[in-house]
């Protein structure tokens, strides 16, 4: 492992997460925010489901590690959403079971140490036109927003009632009106806009959440944030300029204006 140490977040889920470090993609755009700050581990298993999930939940996440993260994003749902397979093989999983397999992956992480954290996302919505004209026969289990929202709520409320930070990604994806195109590349997946969306909501939740030590980006400490004697100098001959705490251009819409950039 290089050094030195940082905290750890982690991505855990199937395709929406394996698929976020796409240029635009959410993780991709919190990797960035968090640069120097924290490293972002990509943890995503396209076609998974919850019950996937737990099978190799200890070797995602051991006890024993000598490190444990400081931040766990959980998205399982969409494909645990799917209708049943007349086989019985598939992705679908029935409700009361996904809610109590997301139950489980949350008390693992919990037992992990004092300091991690946790967010569940729910399903997003999908476009099932889209979904048709882009994957055709290959993707022949049916899917529908409707149960995509059905499981979404059921997590909300599991997480309401057991005090577990979750964000509905299904309602606020749809909070625009033209979701259904410019949120998706292929009726699951996010495009850019789309990704903006998760991640305004993800650093949302961080920024209220009143942890110690606070994990919000702008209030995170730099690594080797200190004045070097090898940085610019400044005009006036003397002195140089340490970049080490300025926030570039592209980074200042995420700051919610409380900041002006200094590069």
């Amino acid at each position: 492992m290089v050094g030195p140490g940082r905290p750890q977040f982690v991505l855990f889920g199937s395709s929406i997460v394996q698929q976020s470090f796409i240029d635009g993609g959410w993780g991709a755009i919190l990797a960035d925010l968090y640069d120097r700050k924290a490293d972002i581990f990509l943890r995503g298993y396209s076609g998974w489901n919850s019950r996937r999930a737990l099978q190799v939940l200890h070797q995602v996440f051991p006890r024993d590690a000598d490190i444990q993260p400081s931040l766990v994003i959980v998205y399982f749902g969409g494909n645990d959403a799917m209708h049943p397979h007349p086989s019985g093989l598939g992705a679908h999983v029935p409700l009361r079971e996904y809610i109590e397999n997301m139950k489980k992956i949350y008390l693992h992480l919990k037992s992990l140490s004092e300091k991690t954290r946790i967010i569940f996302l729910t399903s997003p919505p999908l476009n099932v036109a889209m979904i048709r004209e882009h994957f055709g026969a290959h993707d022949n289990q049916i899917r529908s927003n409707e149960s995509c929202g059905m499981y979404a709520d059921a997590l909300v409320d599991f997480c309401q009632q057991s005090n577990i930070k979750v964000i509905n990604l299904w309602k606020a994806i749809q909070q625009r009106e033209d979701w259904a195109t410019a949120c998706l590349t292929d009726g699951i997946h996010f495009s850019r806009e789309g990704s903006e969306i998760v991640v305004k909501e993800i650093l949302k939740v961080i920024k209220e959440a009143g942890w110690e030590p606070s994990l919000y980006w702008t209030t995170m400490p730099n690594e080797f944030a200190e004045d070097s004697p090898y940085y610019m100098v400044r005009s006036d001959g003397k002195t140089t300029f340490n970049v080490s705490n300025g926030i570039s251009r592209w980074k200042i819409k995420w700051t919610g204006n409380e900041i002006k950039s200094k590069l």
